[in-house]
């Protein structure tokens, strides 16, 4: 998001960060498949650290944006109810793709780039929304 956003020459006027909505990793780096994936489209995310989401970030974000409806039941549940409707799936704006992007954790290296790729179409997609919504 950040790569794309300053891409766009936005990145002044989009604050970007990722938690998780278990503590499981807090401060590890991200999966090295992970990093590679990311690398190979000039993106370095190596020096990214695992955190929680608090419940400051719902107040601190106007959207919170989950990979999969697993993660955005979670993260409604916890959100205070006249938030929750902050709480999107990325993959809401993105034409054609499943509603869920598929953890690719227990594959091995190649099923990190396919993911990568859909992660992209929904980040341009929430990019575009953002823009012509006129939240940006």
């Amino acid at each position: 998001m950040r790569a794309l956003a300053a891409e766009q020459g936005l990145s002044h006027r989009i604050t970007v960060d990722s938690a998780a909505t278990h503590d499981y990793e807090v401060g590890d780096p991200p999966d090295p498949r992970a990093v590679a994936a990311a690398k190979r489209r000039g993106i370095d995310i190596a020096g990214q650290r695992a955190r929680q989401i608090d419940q400051s970030d719902y107040n601190a974000f106007d959207l919170i944006v989950a990979l999969d409806r697993g993660h955005r039941t979670i993260l409604r549940r916890a959100a205070p109810p006249a938030l929750r409707d902050r709480v999107r799936l990325l993959m809401e704006f993105s034409l054609g793709d499943a509603p869920d992007v598929p953890d690719p954790y227990y594959g091995d290296e190649r099923d990190f780039d396919p993911v990568r790729d859909m992660i992209e179409r929904g980040v341009r997609g929430l990019l575009a929304h953002l823009c012509d919504g006129g939240m940006v």
